[in-house]
Formats: structure tokens, sequence, C-alpha cells
């Protein structure tokens, strides 16, 4: 009786591959979880983005579980249908939520931040939002850039990438196989790993090669959703109960490892992510079996099923909420802001969960889902999905334009006060003026005074030489036909072109022949960076960094003008001479190497000295918020102030030799430093100063050359 039961049993049992899965549902729940958290408190669980990871690997197995299924059964694949389901599974919730963080920014965010976030939601509706982030990443303009609303659509977009070619390989295969009589599975699951491996070796590459850019290309995570293809092709269902368990408990830990000692600083994704996408390809092979895991008493748990049936639209809800929540407490969010943060995310999940996602994937129990479900199955081809994109990229476009509006009325109004005597760094010292850093500001920082970017028409690229290819020298040329005309170079990072309109205002006054070359993130001096903004520096970013240094100092030494600027982001860009002295002696020494070049070919430097700190010690967004009390946004000028390692390299130097400029009094006072001067922003991004204020300084930075 016992042994029929049994029997009765395993032959009611549905296949693995196809029954509902909760070690599954639990994977996604951990997999949100993870994710959620690590934007909530990412000191707290620095690896945390390796939830992404696990959802890959999940994609991967079902995915390909199902298309395989139906090649085997029917020899083909329905394209359209198959389409069609995932976007009826994705696009509505998707959209949901693009369209409300597109309001959010409209009520909630300063008008500066429209014009961006409406560029990725459109990047975000045709699923490229990884391809955005992958080239901003690479710009050294945009690497400032504050996070959007929508920026976690990157993963979105990876995903949405599969979904359209991998149907279209597996055809291709499963064609081979009928050619060459080979059976389907067989051929798939040679061939799968390999597709896994070619894609692994990529990832490693393009990680120590392009770190920035690896984490967002689809290609660099081909191979995660191949090994999850890969376990479901192989089919295998384990009969050891010792066996899966084992798997179970070491799959989830590696999964946790990786979440708990992972950083910002671990090279990914390439080799480090084996561990958690090898834990996630071992909780599903574990699960493959019919016998319940010692795990389901915890994983199998209502609440945990919960989170992993809302995880997608718990993904979609969360981040908008992070970014647009400082905005609207006008506060960093504290510990239990963050928890009515994740409990609003969670009850928005729920809800579209139920009213959004649910009634577009199939007909189901009651009247209402009967007769939307049914609906949207009817709704031919992708005319749906379709009016979708187009009535969020509509939304998008109205955003921008309304973003663009607003900052010309705020360049009006900037230009209204321009005239006035207390207007920029002129109200410093004017007793009439008042309190010089609390004037109300028109003006917040904008694409209009982006002074890392802004070069007049009538400069010109010099287009000569081996540093042609680093669109340099560009020369603006104030002489007017004038043999006796002074040259000068301003060289460095962005930190040295944030100086430009200063110094082009200084050429066009004295009739100077300027000459310009940046490279961002590489300080002009001789050693090797080492890191940048925290991050370590990929070994080609060293190199070309080092090849610019040569090429540059090798220009203005054959050039022999009368002066060179120099400045660079000395607080955040970190190098190695390999004596393992203190970073400032470093600076200093490899400083003084360079300007030796100069000085002995008769050239006298001018080292700028680099701005207080802005994004690093205060909200960067502060002034959006307190426009008319500007100086509400100070900080302790011991807090803002970094060392200035060109003091000490100028030791040594005569004065005509080498003239450091430091500007730090029309920054700060004796006590606090600030981000407004006379009703100008000091800044226009987290650490680059506007080039309108910029431009202003002109005259106090000439006089003090004089």
């Amino acid at each position: 009786m016992a042994a029929t039961r049994a029997r009765h049993r395993s032959k009611a049992a549905p296949p693995a591959g196809k029954r509902f899965r909760t070690d599954i549902q639990a994977m996604r729940a951990l997999a949100v979880v993870l994710v959620v958290l690590n934007h909530l408190w990412p000191q707290r669980l620095p690896g945390g983005y390796v939830g992404v990871d696990v959802f890959f690997v999940i994609s991967g197995f079902l995915i390909s579980s199902h298309l395989v299924r139906e090649i085997e059964a029917t020899g083909r694949v329905r394209l359209s249908a198959f389409y069609a389901r995932r976007a009826r599974r994705l696009f509505p919730a998707a959209f949901l939520v693009l369209a409300a963080s597109m309001v959010l920014a409209l009520l909630v965010l300063p008008y500066p931040r429209w014009a961006a976030t409406a560029q990725e939601v459109l990047a975000s509706v045709f699923y490229a939002e990884n391809w955005l982030l992958a080239a901003k990443s690479v710009d050294y303009s945009a690497m400032t850039e504050s996070a959007s609303a929508v920026q976690h659509y990157w993963s979105l977009s990876v995903e949405e990438q599969f979904y359209l070619l991998w149907p279209l390989t597996l055809i291709l295969f499963a064609a081979l196989a009928r050619r060459f009589g080979i059976p389907v599975r067989r051929l798939l699951t040679a061939v799968v790993p390999a597709v896994a491996v070619l894609f692994l070796a990529y990832s490693i590459h393009v990680t120590g090669s392009s770190p920035e850019q690896a984490y967002f290309v689809t290609q660099a995570r081909v191979w995660e959703f191949a090994v999850g293809a890969a376990v479901g092709l192989a089919a295998v269902e384990l009969k050891s109960l010792v066996l899966r368990n084992v798997l179970a408990i070491a799959g989830f830990g590696l999964i946790l490892f990786s979440a708990l000692t992972f950083d910002a600083s671990t090279p990914f994704p390439g080799a480090a992510a084996l561990v958690p996408v090898t834990g996630s390809a071992l909780v599903i092979l574990a699960g493959t079996g019919v016998r319940r895991l010692g795990h389901e008493v915890l994983t199998g748990l209502a609440p945990v099923q919960f989170l992993g049936k809302i995880s997608y639209s718990l993904y979609l809800w969360h981040w908008p909420l992070i970014v647009v929540a400082p905005y609207a407490l006008r506060t960093v969010p504290t510990a239990p802001y963050k928890l009515a943060i994740l409990a609003v995310a969670i009850l928005l999940a729920w809800g579209t969960k139920r009213w959004v996602e649910d009634i577009w994937i199939k007909p189901g129990s009651g009247r209402t889902r009967r007769h939307i479900g049914r609906h949207a199955a009817q709704v031919p081809g992708f005319r749906a999905p379709v009016a979708g994109m187009a009535a969020v990229a509509t939304l998008a476009v109205l955003l921008g334009a309304a973003g663009t509006v607003k900052e010309n009325q705020s360049m009006e109004l900037a230009a209204a006060g321009a005239d006035g005597p207390c207007y920029g760094p002129a109200a410093i010292g004017n007793r009439d003026c008042g309190d010089p850093f609390d004037i109300p500001v028109a003006l917040p920082h904008m694409d209009h005074h982006n002074a890392y970017a802004m070069t007049p028409d009538e400069c010109a690229l010099a287009g000569e030489g081996e540093l042609a290819v680093y669109n340099a020298p560009i020369i603006c040329d104030y002489s007017d036909g004038n043999p006796e005309a002074e040259t000068v170079w301003l060289v460095g990072d962005s930190h040295g072109q944030h100086w430009q309109q200063a110094i082009l205002k200084l050429g066009q006054e004295r009739g100077w022949r300027v000459k310009l070359s940046f490279l961002g993130g590489c300080p002009l001096l001789d050693a090797p960076v080492h890191s940048f903004y925290g991050a370590e520096v990929a070994a080609t970013a060293v190199e070309n960094c080092a090849r610019w240094n040569r090429l540059v100092s090798e220009a203005i030494e054959a050039d022999t003008p009368e002066r060179v600027f120099v400045s660079t982001f000395v607080a955040e860009e970190v190098i190695d001479d390999g004596t393992g002295d203190a970073q400032q002696v470093q600076y200093a020494n490899a400083l003084r190497r360079t300007w030796q070049h100069w000085v002995d070919a008769g050239i006298t430097v001018v080292p700028l000295a680099d701005l207080p700190l802005n994004g690093s010690v205060r909200d960067e967004e502060c002034l959006a918020f307190n426009a008319s009390t500007p100086a509400n946004c100070a900080v302790d000028r011991e807090l803002a102030l970094v060392p200035n390692p060109f003091t000490e390299a100028a030791k040594g130097f005569t004065e005509d030799e080498v003239k450091p400029v430091d500007m730090t009094e029309f920054f700060c006072d004796l006590h606090r430093c600030y981000s407004a001067v006379g009703g100008v922003a000091v800044y226009y991004d987290a650490n680059h100063m506007n080039g309108l204020y910029a431009g202003q300084l002109a005259p106090y930075l000439g006089a003090r050359l004089d």
C-alpha cells in the first residue's frame, strides 16, 4: 500500500522542468532583497549588486528551458508568440514606473535634472539604457553626473536584449542539429557551455581593460544567461537528497558570500561574477529533484514567496523612490526614512503585481482579471507595446522640453543681474553687498555653464603631430596677427579645463595666443596615476595617461610659450611612483620633475590651486533647495580644503620660474567654504567649477599674474 502511494505520488509529480519552483521564487526574493538593501545601505551590504547576476542566471534557465521544450515538441519557436508574451509580462509595469518616475522628477527633482532624466527614460523605454550608461562611463564629463531615477533599467535592457537574440540563436543551432541529424538538446548541451566560456573570457578581458564600461555592456553578461541555460539543457534530475541539500546550501552560501564581501572596488563582472553565478546555478540544479529540500523550511515561507512574486515590480519601484527621497524630504534619509521607503516600495510593488502585471500575463480568476486578461491576450501583434513606448517617449520629450524652458528662464534671470556691482566675486569685499556668500542665487549649475566642455567658436584644433589624437592642442588665437603676442598653454585634467573660461577671457583682453590640452582623470606630472575617485585605474588608462603626459610635456617644451597654466584634481587622483612615500610627497616630486623641463626651456609655470571640495563634503544639489539662502550650503574650511602639493613643489624654484596661484579667497572665508558667491553658483557639478564663475574670476586671476 505504501509502495503504491509512493508510485502514485511519483507518477503524479510534474516534470522538474515544468513544475512550479519555490526555490527559484526564493532566489528571486533573495536577489531583489540584496539589490534593494545595497541601494539603501551600501556600506552595510556593499556587494548586494550581485542580485542582478542571480536574476540573469534565472532568466537564462527559465527562458532556455521553455524554448528548448518548444523546439523539441514542435520543431520550431513561435517567435511572435514568444515576444508577445515577454512584452505583456515586462512592458506594462516597466512603462508605468517610467511614467511615474517622470512625474516624480517634475514634482520633486530640481529642473537641471529634468533633461538627464528624460534622456535616460528614452533610453530605457527602448531598452538601451545599458548602452547609454556604458557610453557615459567612458565619457569623463559624465562621470560626476547624479544618478537618474531610471538608471536601474540598465539591467532590464540587458535582459530584454537577451530575450530578443537568444531565441534566434537557439533556432539557428536547432536548424544545424536537424541538418546533421543530431538531437537538438545534445548539440545545445555542447554548444551553450562553450558560449558561456567564450563570453566569460571576454567579460574578464573587458573588466580588466575597461572596468567602467564592462559593468553595463551586454557582451560581458551573456555568459551569465548561458550558465543558466546550460543548467536547464542538462535536464539532470538529482536523486540524492543529501547531495541536493549540500549543493543548495553551497549555492546560497556563495551568493551571500559575494554580497557580503564584494564592494565597489571589486573588478566586476569578470571572474568575480563566477561566485554568485555559480551559486545561482547550484541552487537551480539542487532543485531539480522532487523531494523537498531542507532550506524550503525557510525559503518556502509565505513572506519569502511573496517577495519573489513581487520581485520584478519591487526592483522597478525601489530605485526611483531612493533617488527622489532626499529631495522630497529635504534631507539625507536616515534609517527610519529608509525603512519607510522600503515599505512604500513593497506596497507599490504589490499593487503593480496585482493590478498591472497579472492582468496582462494571462486571464485569471475574478471578473476584472478575466476581462482585462482576455483583452490583453487579444491585442493584435505588438500594437500595445508600441503604443506604450510611444506614450512614454512622448512624456520624456515633454519633460526634456520643460527643463529647457526652465533653464532659459533662469538664464534670463541671471543675465538681468549680471551688470550689478554685487554679482559674482565682485561682491567679496564690497560692504554695500552685505554677506557675499548669502545673496540669492538665480542660476544653479546648468549645461550652459559646463566649464569643462565650453570652447569658443574662434578656437580650432591644430591637428598636427601625435597630440592630435587627443584633440589637442586647441588654439585660441587672440593675437590679431601680432608676432610679438604672448603664447600661453592651459593643461591638465578636467580641473585644469574648468579654468579655461578665465584664461580665455584674459587671452582676449591681453591678445594672447592660447593653447589648450586636457585629459580627464589624468594628472599632468611625472608619475603613473593609480586610482581615480576611489577606483583603481585600468592598465590601458594608465598607459594612455602616461602617453598624453609625455606628448603634451614635449609639445610645451618645444613651443617655449611664455607661461603654462596647469591644475589637477589632487583630492581624487592618486599616483604611485613606487617609492612608498606619502601622497603629498609623491605629488610634489612628480610635479617638480615635470616643471623642471619647462623651466629649463625658459617657461614660467603657473600652477592653479585646486578648488575646495564640493560633492564629497556637501549635497551637490544643495543650492537647488537653498537658492534664497545659499549660505545654508556652507561647510567648514578644514573639511573642504585639501593640502595643496603645488606649494611644496614650487620650493626650489624662483618666482619667475614657478608662480603658484591660490584663489581660495573667492570660494571661502576664514572659517567656511561656500557653493555660491554673489548670487552665482560656484560649482557646475560634484567637483567642477561653474563656467560662468570661472569667467568672472578672470580679472582677479590676472591681477595675481602681474
